[in-house]
């Protein structure tokens, strides 16, 4: 968050604040306002409004819970700053509070204790105990009738942070979720039907490139080869100009990212492309964050080594063009045989020599701190996608998120998309999916799957969603392997596409992007609906 800053003056209030406050704007589209309430400056307050908390609300929280201490300290501090603007108003006020997830639930339900005059709505983006649930591999959505919540949230040591997110839901004015499917999931496991489902849109006009999208993705794709290039230095026995990059990114949670069906698949696809005979070769990225404490010496060589072989080629050229410029000056044809002399030759032979290889490319940029219990990893290794020659599909873990600034890879997250031909998502629990969202709206195709809010509303709102590179994956009605099988087909199918067959699917996709702005979406009728409730409006 980029914000321009001014202490707000404690003057008008004296002796009153119980923390600093900072009034800003951010530094968007738009410049709102912004409040920041500084929740370290009032943490000498945490057992008390604690003891508040219980007394109130019979919610006690563990010391150790670090974020739900948080939770409680913002929580305190939104109700207090809420009650101290409207004290502050000369005529009624009509103030709209929105509430986003459980950490922000306290405030909300504060508020209607103390009875503020604030229309509150609470919006779950996912249910805390859905999460948890579809982390431990049970089969969530056939059984989501069934579950004693209860019981579950506190045999995940989860049960006051459950408190509070049911309390809020409770207590709001409005409740809404971002998708018809979270919708049921908090009807089962919070015990409240859902006022309003407002799906997450997206300020397309941040990545609109009108007809420079795929001029982009050519810029962009030639980043991701030149990386590519060191990585697989040595190994480089494939043709870049027929290698589609994969990707699948987010927070790390291997089943519930959907990693775990992603890498089976692409185990199934490298035996598919070997037999037939493809030309085409897949490099799959994994962006998601581990524990890392360094970069992997052997990725940071390849891109040394792919400069200096790039540095060499250019000494040679520069070169060989004096040579050139001179013949043709005085009128003749070049020697090629006296073009390059023995130190040209030599220098070239000592970049070949360095290019030498006697290990397969690795795995993972960075060298992991768990290496051993990793999921991505131990995967993997049972399925035997190493990277050597013989195999088409090759897989690259990066476990860092994307920077320009990176030694690495430098491209900022949009850039890295733009540059994929294929964004790879086959959640078992998502209940929107910005990354699906975002391909679209910058023209990469993706998958998806009837268990994200984002395909559920693609499969809604258009006929055939394949046509327009949007492939969704069922989840929900097929077996782990069936639905395995079927993304291996979707990824298959992709890879035998011509590159005009893709240009045009790539155009099809990014004309989706409007479906997807937040003008679209009528966001409205969420502050509308908290009016009504209020004030009868």
């Amino acid at each position: 968050m980029r914000l321009t800053w001014r202490t707000w003056s404690s003057s008008k209030w004296p002796g009153r604040w119980p923390t600093k406050v900072y009034f800003g704007r951010w530094l968007i589209e738009g410049g709102p306002y912004v409040v920041l309430l500084d929740i370290t400056a009032t943490a000498w307050s945490l057992d008390r409004w604690k003891t508040e908390l219980w007394d109130s609300c019979t919610i006690g929280v563990p010391w150790y819970d670090r974020e739900a201490n948080d939770a409680v300290l913002f929580g305190f501090l939104t109700a207090w700053f809420l009650g101290e603007f409207t004290a502050q108003c000369e005529e009624k006020p009509f103030i709209i509070g929105h509430f986003h997830e459980w950490l922000s639930g306290v405030g909300l339900f504060l508020c209607r204790i103390r009875k503020l005059p604030v229309a509150t709505i609470f919006t779950t983006h996912a249910t805390l105990l859905g999460r948890y649930l579809c982390a431990g591999s049970v089969d969530f959505y056939n059984n989501l009738q069934t579950f004693n919540v209860d019981k579950e949230a506190g045999d995940r040591q989860i049960y006051h942070r459950y408190c509070m997110e049911r309390a809020a839901i409770h207590c709001t004015h409005v409740f809404t979720t971002v998708s018809q499917i979270t919708a049921v999931e908090a009807e089962h496991l919070l015990k409240r039907k859902p006022d309003l489902v407002t799906p997450n849109g997206l300020n397309v006009k941040k990545f609109s490139a009108m007809h420079e999208f795929q001029n982009l993705h050519a810029q962009s794709k030639a980043r991701i080869q030149e990386f590519v290039r060191g990585h697989f230095y040595g190994h480089l026995d494939f043709n870049l100009d027929k290698t589609l990059f994969f990707f699948i990114a987010g927070r790390y949670e291997f089943s519930n990212k959907g990693a775990d069906i992603f890498l089976e698949a692409l185990a199934r696809l490298n035996y598919l492309l070997r037999v037939n005979g493809s030309e085409s070769t897949v490099v799959a990225f994994f962006i998601m964050p581990a524990r890392t404490n360094n970069f992997n010496v052997e990725t940071l060589k390849g891109q040394a080594v792919r400069k200096q072989l790039w540095d060499t080629a250019n000494a040679v050229k520069e070169k060989f063009g004096k040579k050139l410029y001179e013949s043709l000056l005085v009128g003749n044809l070049p020697d090629m045989n006296k073009m390059l002399d023995k130190e040209d030759f030599t220098m070239m032979k000592r970049a070949i020599f360095a290019t030498q290889r006697h290990s397969f490319p690795p795995i993972c940029t960075h060298n992991m701190l768990d290496d051993s219990t990793d999921p991505i990893l131990n995967t993997i290794r049972r399925i035997g996608l190493f990277n050597s020659s013989a195999d088409r599909v090759k897989v690259i873990f990066h476990p860092e998120f994307l920077s320009s600034t990176s030694p690495l890879l430098p491209v900022d997250y949009e850039e890295f998309v733009r540059g994929c031909h294929l964004g790879v998502f086959p959640s078992y629990y998502e209940p929107w999916g910005y990354t699906p969202a975002e391909c679209t709206v910058m023209g990469i195709p993706s998958i998806s799957t009837n268990l994200s809010g984002f395909g559920c509303f693609m499969e809604e709102h258009i006929a055939d969603p394949s046509a327009y590179g949007i492939y969704i994956l069922d989840r929900r009605f097929r077996s782990l392997d069936d639905s395995c099988t079927q993304l291996t087909s979707f990824l298959y199918s992709f890879c035998q596409q011509s590159r005009r067959q893709r240009i045009i699917q790539r155009n099809r996709t990014e004309r989706l992007s409007d479906l997807l702005d937040w003008k679209y979406l009528g966001r409205v009728c969420t502050r509308r609906a908290g009016w009504a409730r209020v004030w009868g409006w």
